[in-house]
């Protein structure tokens, strides 16, 4: 192959991609506490839980260096890389750091860096355009082109079920977080210029997917394939799928399981929607 994908490790890759010769995925850093975890194949998801609920301070992330970067990039090949948004982590400047500092020795290559506005299921998303086009044959200036104007078209809709982390490593206010828990009302949130806005919340999980859907049916879309990042819930996330595709008419619907840094974010329970 001609091209590489690269994804920093918030994109959440199955086993089956990762065994493409054209993937490469660049993993952060889990910290918690004194501990500091390379977000790599080694890291499960019940030892994530673990880490959350021992952790005084909350589990937090650390982005890659530029040089991590630097040493999957290739100059023979038109390079691709997806990062967490840039609001939300410092992936993507390491990411164009080491797009310059590669550039300086091989002048000729290609390389672009998609800030992807978004984390988790919709980096796999944008992953599966670029590859979708790539494998059709079509060249680096027109795939960046038309992944940019996918991205800003994308739409990013979660609901999380555990609030605990978030609170603890400060994205929610914690007196807020706490109220929220001790009266089970769970936050719809979704990404709005590359940050996490909440649209909406409800009494209770099911009542808080229903409003979900009800946004995802709402918000303007071809509606011919969406993703689906779950965390420790296959059950919740087929069931999402169903009413995605029997009520909502999408074409396709791909269900993931979150990976490390993911799953430090959306905790047991949490449904992420890609569209």
């Amino acid at each position: 192959m001609n091209f590489k994908i690269i994804g920093d490790s918030c994109c959440d890759f199955t086993q089956e991609d990762l065994k493409k010769e054209y993937v490469a995925c660049i993993p952060l850093t889990i910290v918690a506490d004194d501990k500091e975890i390379s977000d790599d194949d080694n890291v499960t998801q019940s030892g994530i839980f673990e880490y959350i609920e021992a952790c005084r301070e909350g589990v937090k992330s650390a982005c890659p260096s530029p040089q991590t970067y630097m040493d999957s990039y290739e100059a023979d090949k038109d390079i691709y890389v997806i990062t967490i948004s840039s609001k939300l982590s410092g992936s993507y400047v390491s990411a164009d750091i080491a797009k310059d500092l590669f550039l300086e020795d091989h002048p000729g290559a290609r390389i672009h860096v998609f800030d992807s506005k978004t984390a988790s299921a919709g980096q796999y998303i944008i992953f599966k355009k670029i590859e979708e086009l790539a494998l059709s044959g079509y060249g680096f200036s027109d795939i960046v082109n038309m992944v940019t104007e996918y991205i800003n078209s994308l739409n990013t809709i979660f609901v999380l079920e555990d609030l605990t982390n978030m609170i603890k490593n400060g994205r929610i206010k914690k007196l807020k977080g706490a109220a929220a828990n001790m009266l089970n009302i769970k936050p719809v949130l979704c990404g709005k210029d590359g940050e996490i806005a909440m649209i909406d919340q409800g009494r209770g999980m099911n009542k808080a997917l229903n409003k979900m859907l009800h946004h995802i049916d709402k918000t303007e879309s071809d509606r011919k394939f969406a993703v689906i990042s779950y965390c420790d819930c296959p059950a919740r996330a087929k069931n999402v799928k169903k009413v995605l595709v029997e009520t909502m008419q999408f074409e396709k619907v791909k269900i993931i399981q979150t990976k490390g840094i993911s799953t430090v974010y959306a905790n047991r329970g949490g449904v992420i929607v890609a569209f």
